[in-house]
């Protein structure tokens, strides 16, 4: 026990020596406990009223601007998407009008050529025409012409066969050697 009481002994001395060494570092620096009190309950107040009037709103306005921020955010990614969309529906649009366009084309093309192919026909047949109406006319012509030698060979038959006879031919005569000398020709 006694050991104990020797360390409870140096303890209080030691607590009264640092008491003391407080006491006269306080006095040193004009410590007053009624004026350090005092300005303790002063920072409290204004401690707390700086919390309920300017540190809450500024935490609400920081709140307020943080939220904004990530609306703003979620806004672009959302923008981003819509216009990768709206991309990508004027590249099928382009794709799809470019693909109209061509099918246009090839349907122009082939029209075209059904036209092209119809008028070479049409003047085909335009030309057959003219050349059977020619040859028709041409046969006849030659129908006309070969009446138009038979008669003249005819007459000349008669008038030569009359010469060379030196009789006066009868029409039946004449008729007769016109008739022969026209199937001697054909």
């Amino acid at each position: 026990m006694l050991g104990i009481s020797i360390m409870n002994l140096t303890i209080a001395a030691a607590a009264g020596g640092f008491s003391h060494m407080l006491r006269d570092t306080a006095e040193t620096f004009g410590w007053n406990w009624q004026l350090f009190l005092s300005q303790v309950v002063s920072f409290c107040i204004v401690a707390l009223l700086l919390r309920h009037f300017a540190y809450k709103p500024i935490l609400a306005v920081l709140e307020e601007r943080r939220r904004k921020i990530e609306e703003g955010q979620i806004n672009a990614e959302k923008i981003k998407k819509e216009l990768a969309e709206a991309e990508k529906r004027y590249q099928e649009i382009v794709a799809q009008a470019n693909a109209d366009a061509q099918r246009m084309i090839d349907e122009a093309r082939e029209s075209s050529a059904h036209v092209a192919e119809r008028k070479q026909q049409e003047a085909i047949a335009a030309a057959e025409q003219i050349v059977a109406k020619a040859r028709e006319a041409s046969a006849i012509e030659h129908e006309r012409t070969m009446e138009s030698l038979k008669r003249e060979l005819g007459r000349l038959v008669v008038d030569t066969t009359a010469k060379v006879t030196g009789k006066v031919l009868t029409s039946e005569d004449q008729q007769r050697l016109q008739e022969e000398a026209a199937h001697q020709l054909a």
